[in-house]
Order: structure tokens, then sequence, then C-alpha cells
């Protein structure tokens, strides 16, 4: 069964509020990130993605000037879906249509396969970020095509 997802691009002043409710749920109530961790004053200066299903939204994630993709997060009962996917193609397009020759993210351990399967290697030691291990990986749009 298909089902009506849409993904809106705007800035911090037109979806903040929207995507602030869903990485509140998914960061702060599920993974227990704290507060002055999740907002870090970065908002304002990203371009953000806000994913819809049925009408709700109910996944987030931003683009950083630098070309870093982050707060990429879909709401426990819309996952599995290809929210997250399309979140993240919405952001690599917008990446390489302002220019950017590359993306990259810090990935939760866990979340490495996805983003894999999109095209990014993962490289360095794995660290801590708000107590969760991590890796950075990149996506070098010379080298892969967004998928």
């Amino acid at each position: 069964m298909a089902w009506p997802v849409s993904i809106q691009e705007g800035d911090w002043w037109l979806l903040g509020n929207l995507a602030s409710d869903v990485r509140r749920v998914v960061f702060i109530d599920e993974q227990r990130v704290p507060q002055d961790e999740e907002w870090d004053g970065q908002d304002p200066a990203c371009r953000h993605f806000l994913a819809y299903l049925n009408g709700d939204p109910v996944g987030t994630a931003r683009l950083l000037p630098d070309g870093h993709i982050g707060r990429v997060a879909v709401l426990a009962e819309a996952r599995g879906a290809g929210i997250g996917r399309m979140l993240m193609q919405a952001a690599m397009a917008t990446a390489q249509r302002v220019g950017h020759g590359q993306v990259a993210l810090s990935s939760q351990l866990h979340a490495l396969p996805f983003y894999e399967r999109l095209g990014f290697i993962a490289h360095g030691e794995v660290f801590m970020d708000a107590g969760i291990p991590h890796r950075e990986m990149i996506l070098n749009f010379t080298d892969n095509a967004p998928r």
C-alpha cells in the first residue's frame, strides 16, 4: 500500500515548531539526549526538511551550511515506511543544488547500514555524542549519485 508521504523544505521559521516536536519525541524523550545538546543554536542557519504522513508531521532532518546532514528523526509509529530515506534524499538533493560536492553526518552505530545503503562511507573511530556511540560518515557526490 502506498502511503501519502510528502516532504516540505524550508527554513527554521517556517518548519521549526513542527520539526522541534518530532525531535523532542525522538531525541529527548526516546533517546534521552539532554535538551541543551539537542538545541545547539544552529537551527536558524540550516535548511530543514519535514516529512508528513497522511498530513501529520512524522519526520525531520536538517542540512547545515557546511554540508553536514543532521537531526534525522522519524517518529516510532512511522518508521519502516521509507520516510528516513525520503528525508535523506531531499537533503542530499538540496546539498547538490546549492553546490556541495559532498555531505557528511554523524551516525548512531545502529543506523550505519541505513546510511551505507544511501552511499555513505563510515570513517574514523567510534565516539560518544550525547551518551550514544556514533561514527562519522561521508558521501562524495562525484563518487556516488544519491540513491
